[in-house]
């Protein structure tokens, strides 16, 4: 005869001895000192964390204050934790001789983790090119896995949520209208010489987006030809070498010969570097105030020539 009694789940020892405020700090988030050596960087992590000034500042206000705003991490199943947040804190903590470091660790899947990643250092003042590029494929890719599809270096979009695409939800994050998210994804495509070339200020962002539509070979052959003619392309340049490409027509001699034009003289453009900068300025200036400051003097100092002509 089968029992008619319900099967009850018996509660254990510690729920029954546990307050609800108890369970439910056991549920918060808590601030962990973790040995900096058990946390390894996010792979395939697109930001560049150099010991430059403002990463010797850091390591410095560190040193006397300690990492006011704890780093996020998610456990890694080959031991220790892969930081998600806070790679630039994990060096500054480094340099400034510390052993630990605050940190949150969260479970967290691939998607979850690369969002966080994305717009925990899209807010930096300072971008470089290829950080833009990479970070903002790698957030549509996951934006696309969580739900929205779309093809990352085409205009062409697929699914869409809310109604809107995943490329203007990202466009509106971020500030940038969506050609302009696809035309720093492409640069995906450069070559590593090439994009390090973006970074640098040698080749500006158009002419970049130009080039990426040659192949990897024609990239390496532009080296070549940008070395032996001592020059970098122009935008038209650049357009006439990605037509040249398409038409299967670009070669080395077609290279050199563009390479080797005549282009507008660059005397008249002075530039200075920040490290050259940065002396007459305070420390806490950042580069876009150096700048303003500076347009600033030269316009006051213009004014003043215009009075001493008019007397």
């Amino acid at each position: 005869m089968k029992s008619s009694a319900k099967k009850v789940e018996l509660a254990s020892v510690d729920d029954l001895f546990s307050t609800e405020e108890s369970r439910a700090d056991a549920q918060r988030e808590k601030v962990m000192e973790i040995p900096l050596s058990e946390l390894h960087p996010f792979k395939d992590h697109p930001f560049k964390v150099k010991d430059d000034d403002a990463m010797m500042e850091t390591a410095d206000s560190i040193r006397q204050y300690g990492v006011l705003v704890p780093a996020i991490a998610r456990p890694d199943p080959n031991g220790g934790y892969e930081l998600v947040a806070g790679h630039r804190r994990h060096r500054a903590s480094e340099l400034a001789g510390k052993e630990t470091m605050p940190v949150i660790v969260r479970d967290l899947d691939d998607d979850q983790a690369t969002i966080i990643m994305v717009d925990s250092n899209l807010q930096r003042e300072s971008l470089l090119p290829s950080e833009r590029a990479f970070v903002y494929k790698m957030k549509l890719e996951a934006m696309r896995h969580q739900g929205e599809r779309m093809d990352l270096t085409s205009a062409q979009v697929g699914r869409k949520l809310g109604g809107k695409e995943s490329r203007e939800i990202l466009a509106e994050q971020v500030g940038q209208s969506r050609n302009q998210i696809s035309r720093y994804i492409r640069l995906t495509e450069l070559i590593p010489e090439l994009l390090d070339m973006v970074d640098e200020k040698k080749i500006a962002v158009n002419p970049a987006y130009e080039l990426s539509f040659l192949k990897k070979e024609e990239q390496m052959q532009l080296l070549d030809a940008m070395d032996s003619e001592q020059a970098t392309p122009s935008l038209s340049q650049a357009q006439r070498l990605k037509k040249f490409s398409q038409e299967g027509r670009l070669n080395i001699d077609v290279m050199r010969a563009i390479m080797s034009e005549e282009k507008k003289s660059d005397l008249d453009k002075v530039t200075f570097t920040s490290d050259t900068l940065r002396k007459y300025f305070p420390k806490s200036y950042t580069p876009a105030r150096m700048q303003e400051t500076i347009i600033k003097l030269l316009e006051q100092w213009q004014r003043r020539r215009q009075q001493q002509h008019d007397r």
